[in-house]
């Protein structure tokens, strides 16, 4: 077994306010940033995993995504990156 860094990046569905990042989007346009726009606030995980490839971690990530991580109903996940942790 080798471990891996697998990173899951966890966003709101797009149906689903985004009050955190509204207010990030308000508080850029005051600074001059008025060429941002649809800014939402997600989370990244870090997980390490014991797998015997890079596929076997991943297919660990999404199953743990799907059971506890990411709530489906209000949520979408993906696996982002998976490399050996070192």
């Amino acid at each position: 077994m080798v471990k891996f860094f697998v990173y899951i990046a966890i966003e709101r569905k797009e149906a689903i306010l985004d009050p955190q990042g509204k207010a990030i989007e308000h508080a850029l346009e005051s600074l001059g940033f008025r060429e941002i726009e649809n800014t939402r606030v997600g989370k990244l995980i870090r997980l390490t995993v014991d797998a015997a490839s890079p596929e076997a971690a991943r297919a660990i990530a999404e199953r743990a995504s799907e059971k506890l991580l990411a709530n489906p109903i209000m949520e979408t996940f993906s696996v982002i990156n998976v490399k050996p942790a070192v």
